[in-house]
């Protein structure tokens, strides 16, 4: 019993630390993860154990109930099979399914915004193969791209900006970090043609980051100059342009 129940504690405490993950815009991201995209697909992962757990659960004891309705009781014996079944069942479910990071080959498939997603997931599991500089990258990369995401909400997959998103974050980034892992650990310090390959990681990052930032800013730009619009509407009828307004000095 004690075993179900440290159990059944482990998947209620990550639940809570990825619940308070999201409510506190991902202060914890950077153990937890790179981004929404990633932490959004870990809660899903999360939820389905806990599903399972629940259902696996419920049918053993009722599936017990209705076996000592038909036997005229279950006795100590059945009491304690139920038991040890609940633990293997909590202690299965619990681990398994495994979290599945998207393969590279598999990244670049869906709309827009899945793909955004299933590259801060597999950009998360890059990192402990990655120099600290690029590790920041990535990180930054990250919440980049969960800005990027919301701005693809409604985006025509057709649209030109969608296509060079998809080139620049499902193939061209990815590619770069795998070229990168493929290179022996021994030689990503040794300079060829005087830059190392860990330098040219964190440079090409760098870069991809900025573009990054740059196709962002162009999908909102429709977007900041409604506000600005709105604002300046809003300010001139009940702001200091409506103090000097005709209608007001005509009343006084």
């Amino acid at each position: 019993m004690g075993d179900l129940t440290r159990e059944s504690q482990r998947l209620i405490e990550e639940g809570r630390r990825l619940r308070d993950d999201n409510r506190s815009g991902g202060r914890h991201r950077r153990t937890v993860s790179i981004g929404e995209g990633s932490a959004r697909e870990k809660r899903k992962h999360l939820m389905t154990k806990v599903r399972n757990v629940v259902i696996a659960l419920f049918a053993l004891w009722v599936g017990m109930g209705v076996l000592g309705l038909i036997v005229d009781g279950i006795g100590f014996a059945g009491i304690m099979v139920l038991i040890v079944a609940s633990v293997v069942a909590v202690g299965i479910f619990g681990n398994y399914p495994k979290m599945k990071v998207p393969k590279r080959a598999e990244i670049n498939k869906g709309n827009v915004q899945q793909m955004v997603a299933r590259t801060e997931l597999w950009l998360e599991h890059q990192r402990p193969a990655l120099p600290p500089p690029a590790v920041n990258l990535v990180d930054q990369i990250g919440v980049q791209l969960d800005g990027l995401g919301y701005q693809l909400d409604g985006l025509d997959q057709n649209h030109p900006k969608a296509r060079e998103i998809r080139s620049l974050v499902g193939e061209q980034l990815p590619e770069m970090v795998d070229s990168y892992r493929k290179i022996p650990a021994h030689l990503r310090t040794e300079k060829r043609a005087g830059v190392t390959p860990d330098e040219q990681l964190t440079d090409s990052l760098s870069k991809i980051s900025g573009e990054i930032d740059s196709i962002t800013r162009q999908l909102a730009e429709g977007s900041l100059d409604a506000l600005a619009i709105k604002h300046r509407y809003l300010d001139y009828k009940f702001g200091s342009g409506a103090e000097t307004s005709p209608q007001l000095e005509h009343k006084s």
